[in-house]
């Protein structure tokens, strides 16, 4: 029994009777995506998104140099742990530094990574509001910087630099 392939699976093109292309095939497939707009000036909210992003990662680097010194040089319960717990903090600092750096070259990827950075840190300030004492205005400045990054992340000017279409748009060819 011979099984024959349409032209599209074989390698050729689709092509209605008319000599056009079937409706929804475009004479473009080969071309790679549209990218973000990078000639012109940077979004001051997208500048500003990357900066808290960055300070996140910033402040996850210090509590991780702060925990590596406290099972290095302190007398921590145990201080295998406090070292690994550091080292651990200071590795996951990387994510939000990454992310902010292409969020300042405009790389729509970025935007995944800071959000996922401003939303665990949602718990982290509640966490920290809900202990007492000296943390509160720790934990009402971590909320500060995880609401704000993530409401300018969302902004449709923010999306537009990162070359995001808003859901439910098909690309225009």
């Amino acid at each position: 029994m011979l099984c024959t392939l349409p032209a599209a699976r074989r390698g050729g093109s689709v092509r209605s009777p008319g000599g056009g292309y079937a409706a929804g095939v475009s004479s473009s497939e080969g071309t790679p995506p549209a990218r973000p707009d990078d000639t012109g000036p940077r979004p001051p909210r997208l500048t500003a998104a990357a900066v808290l992003t960055g300070v996140e990662a910033l402040a996850l680097f210090a509590a991780g140099v702060v925990l590596l010194v406290a099972g290095l040089a302190g007398k921590p319960d145990d201080p295998g742990q406090a070292e690994a717990l550091g080292v651990t903090v200071i590795v996951i600092g990387v994510l939000p530094l990454v992310a902010a750096r292409g969020l300042l070259a405009r790389r729509s990827w970025s935007r995944g990574p800071a959000m996922i950075t401003h939303i665990i840190a949602l718990p982290v300030a509640y966490a920290l509001m809900s202990s007492g004492g000296s943390l509160v205005p720790a934990g009402i400045a971590v909320a500060a910087v995880a609401v704000a990054g993530l409401v300018l992340l969302v902004n449709a000017a923010t999306t537009q630099a990162l070359g995001i279409r808003p859901p439910g748009t098909r690309e225009q060819g």
